[in-house]
């Protein structure tokens, strides 16, 4: 057997273990488990973390200021260092719309060792805590969510006695990028982060989704959030870590009316979303880094250049099984692409769009040891070995 045929097969052998063993991930019915009304509805206290999110706030906050929930809930924007009337916008918006009570207010600069997100959300759960809520909501400013999300989010917490529920919300797929890669970032999260082992008591897959976390108040005290994982840039896998570091119960899936309103029209603001946490993930080291643009090769690309090589002339069995993990491959991505409503004739160019994510890898890579670190919307954080240790007074 020739070497390009080994490798097929290993190919092979991988999308087989990953459709049977590796959690379902491709299935798309992990949604918000069986709930019922609580008696009595327990507070709630709303933190949106926002820096320069003028261009999407009237779309999004007026949906959490129109929230029907039962008891008693309150929205506080913490405006990160905006230089677009964020804040001045929030309160516009919140004359206009009325609903839930909003306060608006702003931290400052972050001190080192703070991202500045997890420090506007240190800020926005400081104030929360005078109203002595039982629940948190974290969502980003470019959520938008249903009338009834809070109640669902809540209804479920309660009736499984979890201590996060968080879901996934639907990113936008407009544009021929956002049709490309949109769906498969979501596909690659689910295989990295099972939702059906994050949601088993007892198992160590740990992750949520930042634009939707309903955290028990007590579980965030008790797990140190935000100050346990204050220099995280995946701050939502890292919650989600600390929270079952700590004895907590989490839950993701998949959301059916909570939605991202920011748009992605171009390849390279795709780029900049992914590769700007990409080497974050793989906790800056370079033996994962190659680890990983391995594995995407041989998974993703392998079928295909198998087909390719084995058509123009390696042979026949090289081909065919190339064209079987392929349709394996194209096979489990198909639920997603449903879930996002795409054409699935979209499935078979799953190498390509993770030929993309391979570069967008290593390009995280490269500009960490540029001296770089993660950047976004104007600050640039400093590599993990780099952040101190002391965690600011209140004040």
């Amino acid at each position: 057997m020739s070497a390009l045929l080994w490798i097929t097969v290993v190919s092979l052998a991988a999308w087989c273990w990953l459709l049977l063993c590796q959690g379902f991930f491709w299935r798309t019915d992990i949604r918000l488990p069986p709930r019922r009304e609580p008696d009595a509805w327990p507070s709630v206290c709303v933190v949106v973390p926002a820096r320069d999110e003028a261009a999407v706030l009237p779309a999004s906050l007026p949906s959490l200021l129109a929230q029907d929930y039962p008891g008693r809930a309150e929205v506080f924007v913490v405006d990160d260092g905006s230089t677009d009337g964020t804040g001045a916008l929030a309160r516009e918006l919140s004359r206009r719309h009325g609903g839930l009570p909003l306060t608006v207010s702003a931290p400052g600069e972050p001190p080192a060792g703070w991202t500045g997100k997890l420090w506007a959300v240190r800020h926005g759960i400081g104030l929360a805590r005078a109203r002595d809520p039982e629940y948190l909501l974290l969502t980003d400013a470019d959520i938008a969510h249903a009338p009834d999300s809070l109640r669902t989010l809540v209804a479920a917490a309660r009736a499984g006695g979890f201590d996060v529920v968080s879901q996934m919300a639907r990113l936008r797929v407009e544009s021929v990028w956002e049709r490309l890669v949109v769906p498969a970032f979501v596909y690659f999260f689910a295989q990295l982060y099972p939702f059906r082992w994050i949601g088993r008591k007892g198992s160590r897959t740990a992750a949520a989704a930042g634009g939707c976390v309903l955290l028990r108040t007590g579980m965030a005290e008790k797990a140190r959030i935000p100050d346990g994982i204050r220099h995280a840039v995946i701050d939502d896998v890292a919650l989600a870590r600390a929270v079952k570091g700590a004895g907590g119960h989490v839950w993701l899936g998949l959301a059916d009316r909570v939605d991202s309103v920011r748009p992605y029209p171009r390849l390279h603001d795709l780029w900049r979303m992914v590769s700007r946490s990409a080497y974050a993930q793989l906790r800056h080291n370079p033996l994962l880094l190659l680890g990983t643009v391995a594995g995407l090769a041989l998974v993703y690309l392998v079928p295909p250049a198998a087909v390719v090589v084995g058509a123009a002339g390696a042979g026949a069995a090289t081909a065919v099984l190339g064209a079987l993990a392929w349709s394996v491959m194209a096979g489990t991505y198909v639920p997603m692409l449903r879930y996002y409503r795409q054409p699935l004739w979209l499935a078979p160019l799953l190498p390509f769009t993770a030929s993309l994510y391979l570069l967008m890898t290593v390009d995280s890579a490269v500009q960490h040891y540029r001296g770089r670190g993660a950047a976004w919307k104007g600050r640039t954080y400093a590599r993990p070995d780099a952040v101190p240790d002391a965690v600011p007074d209140e004040g």
